[in-house]
């Protein structure tokens, strides 16, 4: 949605069913979908490409408390072959991942707090073919509203993930976000902020006018 509020035309793909994804969509595998866009010379069609592979494999929550409580499962690092596929297409592009993977650089790294909204979730992102000033990062409001390690804080932010706890409700999640297409719990907690990445296509095409200035 933040693209398409910067300008761009927007086709995603996932391999889940998203029958609230309000633009243009692919159901597959997206490494696999990219690679068929590649091979096919359809990726020609495209002036950028954001990729967001799923983080559970490294993220911080994943590798701390849920693998100090035996929760979880097995989950597939696809950082390393969505980057790849990613220098192969030729184009400039985004790869984003939350706070705890190393393996990406932090060429950009965004919170709720520029933007003025009701989450942190504070995410990075590796910058492929063209680069971006980074904004400065305000210093927070507060806690994140909820229990952490047994002791509950309130706090003028919302926990986006999971359930229980003090975290964020469903209509709460979509208020502090500004997303309103999908009232999908996971969805929902898998998102990022529109915000973030209007901003980013924002300052991709800033990026390019100033190439050809």
């Amino acid at each position: 949605m933040g693209y398409h509020r910067a300008g761009f035309q927007v086709d995603g793909c996932d391999i889940a069913d998203r029958p609230r994804y309000p633009f243009a969509y692919h159901r597959g595998d997206a490494p696999a979908y990219l690679a068929h866009l590649i091979d096919t010379g359809e990726i020609e069609r495209y002036a950028f490409v954001h990729a967001s592979p799923p983080c559970q494999s490294k993220c911080g929550l994943t590798v701390g408390t849920n693998a100090s409580r035996g929760w979880g499962g097995t989950h597939v690092d696809l950082v390393g072959p969505t980057r790849a596929l990613l220098d192969a297409c030729g184009l400039p592009y985004v790869l984003e991942q939350p706070n705890g993977r190393a393996e990406i650089r932090k060429d950009l790294s965004l919170c709720g707090e520029m933007f003025g909204l009701g989450v942190l979730r504070h995410r990075n992102f590796e910058l492929g073919r063209w680069a971006a000033p980074r904004p400065a990062h305000p210093r927070h409001r507060g806690y994140v509203r909820g229990h952490r390690h047994g002791v509950y804080r309130d706090g003028p932010y919302v926990a986006a993930y999971g359930q229980g706890g003090g975290k964020a409700t469903v209509p709460e999640m979509q208020s502090a976000m500004g997303i309103t297409w999908t009232d999908v719990r996971e969805e929902l907690t898998e998102a990022i902020p529109p915000a973030y990445t209007q901003w980013i296509g924002h300052a991709f095409l800033t990026a390019r006018q100033e190439v050809f200035a």
